[in-house]
């Protein structure tokens, strides 16, 4: 039997959720995943604007999932919580696999 959470645990986790539903955030951290990026580097591979970019990675720094480094006048960030993408992992597996069967069941109406 799993041990009762509490009212103020259940609001930490699911602020965490939060955290991970915004699609530029999960952008961040999947461009972050081989390793620590530059904010000019993440605003390229992005597509997003600088300020939008250092928002989301401020937001996240918060958080905890990712982490800062100062060089000179370049902010360099990395993830700061690996196991974020275990939760992502999870996810994109369990939403591939949906989407196989809608294919598949999609695929059926098609044939005579």
């Amino acid at each position: 039997m799993q041990p009762t959470m509490s009212d103020e645990m259940l609001e930490l986790i699911a602020q965490r959720f939060r955290l991970l539903s915004d699609p530029m955030r999960l952008r961040i951290l999947h461009q972050l995943q081989n390793g620590e990026r530059s904010v000019t580097e993440l605003v390229e591979a992005t597509g997003a604007s600088q300020p939008n970019v250092s928002k989301h990675l401020s937001t996240l720094r918060t958080h905890g999932l990712v982490k800062r480094r100062q060089e000179g006048n370049m902010a360099y960030f990395s993830i700061g919580a690996p196991f974020i993408f275990d939760v992502c992992s999870s996810v994109c597996d369990s939403m591939k696999d949906e989407w196989e069967q809608r294919t598949s069941l999609l695929g059926q109406f098609g044939q005579p």
